[in-house]
């Protein structure tokens, strides 16, 4: 049957049964009623839901990292004096020209 067909018997058959006037009994009050009766949404409930989605990718990215650190140390030569004068050196910068403004 093609579409034409189908739509022109449709609107034929709503045509030979007109809506009835009469509105049922209380409608608009089983209606409220039943909005009414719907569950408030929980925000709390919405962000536990959403970190609860995020344990399995959080914890395949924590292992994932940590094997990469395992299995690939970084250079375990250096020397941490020198380091650590170089952090205090960046750190301590701006207080080494103390009538420089920036």
């Amino acid at each position: 049957m093609e579409l034409d067909e189908l739509n022109r018997r449709l609107i034929a058959a709503a045509r030979a049964n007109p809506p009835s006037d009469k509105v049922p009994l209380a409608f608009e009050k089983r209606i409220m009623a039943g909005l009414r009766s719907q569950p408030v949404p929980d925000a709390w409930d919405l962000w536990t839901a959403v970190l609860w989605r995020a344990v399995a990718p959080c914890l395949g990215l924590t292992l994932l990292l940590s094997t990469w650190a395992w299995l690939y140390p970084a250079n375990r030569d250096i020397n941490l004096d020198s380091v650590d004068s170089e952090v205090e050196n960046h750190l301590l910068a701006a207080f080494h020209n103390p009538e420089e403004n920036w």
